[in-house]
C-alpha cells in the first residue's frame, strides 16, 4: 500500500485543483477550487469550451451584476459541474475575495453561486461555498448555514478564527499549513521547523483537537501544504485537500504512514471559549502573522480574480 492509499483509509482525501485529469487520476472523494485555482483551469485546453459559454450565458443575464462577474461566476459552476462528475463527494467553489468584508454581499453571491448550481441539476448538499475567515465571513456564513447552505471557511490562520467558525456552526473549515510555515521561516529562518515542530501543523492540531474535545460538528481540513511531511503529521484530520504533485509524491511512497491525529487522542487543556467581534478581531491584530497572511490571501485571490476577469474580457 502506498501513502496515499494509507491516507485514504484514515482521512477524506481532497483535491486541491480545478484539473480535471489530475482529479480523475487520484480519485478524491472531494474537490476544492478558489480563484487561483479557476484561473489556471482557465488556461487549459479542455476548459476554451466552458469560457465561451460562460461568456454567452453572461451576455443573456438579467441581474444587476457585470458581464465579467456573471461570466467568471458561471465558469467557476460549470468547473464545479465537471468536476462533480468524477467525484463522489463534495465541490468548494468560492466567493469572489473582494466581498471578504461584506457580509450581505457575500450572502447574496452563495445564493447566487448555490443556485446557478441547482440550475445546473446539483444539489446544494454537493456544494461548500467558500468564504475568507474575517469576521464578515464568518457571520455570513452563519446566516448561510442557517439557510441550508453549507460553508468552507478558508484563509484560516489563527485560533479565532477557528473559534468563531465553531460557534457560527460552519459545516468545515480549511486551516492553512504551509502559508503559515512560510511566514516563520522568512521571520525565523534558522529554526527548525521540521516534523511536528512545523508550525502550520501545530495549528491544525490544536484546532482539531480542541474542536474534537469539545464536540464541536465543524469539519477540520487542512490546507495549503507545502511538502508531503506536513500532511503525514496530520494523517487522521478530519480532511485534508492536497496539490496534484503532493498527491502523486504519496501515491509513490511505499513506506508506512501513521495516524498522527485521532478523535480518542484529542486531549487538550484549553477551555470551550466564545468569542465577541471586539475579541476576534483582538486576537487577529495581535497574531502578526495571521494578520498579514490573512490580508495577502485575500489579496493575492482578487488579483488572480482580476487577472482572470481580464481575461475573459478579451474573449468577449
Amino acid at each position: 500500500m502506498n501513502k496515499l492509499d494509507a491516507l485514504k483509509d484514515m482521512t477524506v482525501v481532497v483535491a486541491d485543483t480545478g484539473d480535471i485529469e489530475a482529479i480523475r487520476q487520484h480519485q478524491p472523494a472531494d474537490a476544492t477550487t478558489n480563484p487561483s485555482l479557476i484561473l489556471k483551469a482557465a488556461q487549459l485546453d479542455a476548459y476554451q469550451p466552458l469560457i465561451a459559454d460562460a461568456i454567452s450565458w453572461a451576455k443573456q443575464c438579467k441581474n444587476s451584476e457585470s458581464l465579467l462577474s456573471n461570466a467568471c461566476d458561471k465558469l467557476a459552476v460549470a468547473i464545479g459541474c465537471e468536476i462533480l462528475q468524477i467525484i463522489p463527494g463534495l465541490i468548494s467553489t468560492e466567493v469572489d475575495a473582494r466581498l471578504s468584508f461584506d457580509r450581505e454581499a457575500t450572502i447574496a453571491k452563495a445564493r447566487k453561486l448555490i443556485q446557478m448550481y441547482h440550475d445546473a441539476g446539483i444539489d446544494k448538499d454537493r456544494v461548500l461555498i467558500k468564504i475568507a475567515a474575517t469576521w464578515e465571513g464568518i457571520q455570513a456564513a452563519k446566516a448561510l448555514e442557517s439557510e441550508g447552505i453549507h460553508c468552507n471557511l478558508t484563509l484560516l490562520f489563527n485560533f479565532s478564527q477557528a473559534v468563531a467558525c465553531a460557534e457560527a456552526g460552519v459545516t468545515l473549515i480549511s486551516p492553512f499549513v504551509g502559508r503559515i510555515l512560510d511566514w516563520y521561516k522568512a521571520s525565523q529562518p534558522d529554526e527548525d521547523y521540521s516534523g511536528p515542530r512545523d508550525p502550520g501543523v501545530q495549528s491544525v492540531t490544536q484546532i482539531y483537537n480542541y474542536y474534537k474535545q469539545h464536540g464541536y460538528s465543524t469539519v477540520v481540513m487542512g490546507a495549503s501544504f507545502r511538502n508531503t511531511g506536513e500532511i503525514e503529521q496530520l494523517a487522521g484530520c478530519d480532511k485534508l485537500t492536497i496539490s496534484p504533485d503532493l498527491l502523486s509524491q504519496l501515491q509513490q511512497d511505499a513506506s508506512p504512514l501513521s495516524r498522527k491525529l485521532s478523535v480518542e487522542h484529542a486531549d487538550t487543556s484549553i477551555e470551550k471559549l466564545s468569542l465577541s467581534e471586539a475579541d476576534f478581531r483582538w486576537a487577529m491584530n495581535q497574531d502578526v502573522m495571521a494578520a498579514e497572511k490573512l490580508a495577502d490571501g485575500i489579496r493575492r485571490f482578487a488579483a488572480d480574480q482580476q487577472t482572470l476577469e481580464d481575461m475573459i474580457q478579451q474573449n468577449v
